[in-house]
């Protein structure tokens, strides 16, 4: 019986386990608004939410997405980006929004500010929306 309970305990570990995402350290039950790309203001609304152990969606400038973000804070790296496909005129900034954001591989949360960044010089800041 000892050995069964041992076994059922076991099997438990990973299931609890601390979320380590950006999401616990400041980013869940928050959306961001992207303020500015790669230095540049960026005009349409594009948006992201973040819920605990990883998995993150928004609003692109014309389409929904999910997508997850499960490496430890401060690191960033989105799975697969799934997104709605409705034309509208702003979807060559929704291609660079998806895009940049598949690229950026640090993040960091300051107040009602994330910053989104990578390697080769990269950058996302978004405010927190109300």
């Amino acid at each position: 019986m000892t050995r069964i309970a041992a076994f059922a305990l076991i099997g438990f570990i990973p299931t609890c386990q601390a979320d380590e995402t950006v999401a616990r350290y400041g980013a869940a039950g928050v959306t961001w608004t992207l303020t500015t790309l790669n230095g540049a203001t960026f005009a349409p609304r594009a948006t992201l939410e973040f819920e605990p152990g990883g998995p993150m969606s928004g609003q692109a400038p014309c389409n929904r997405f999910t997508a997850t973000n499960s490496v430890p804070y401060p690191w960033f790296e989105t799975g697969p980006i799934a997104a709605t496909k409705m034309a509208c005129p702003d979807l060559d900034a929704e291609t660079a929004y998806l895009g940049a954001l598949s690229l950026m591989t640090q993040s960091e949360v300051r107040g009602d500010t994330l910053f989104l960044r990578n390697d080769d010089g990269g950058e996302m800041v978004f405010t927190a929306s109300e």
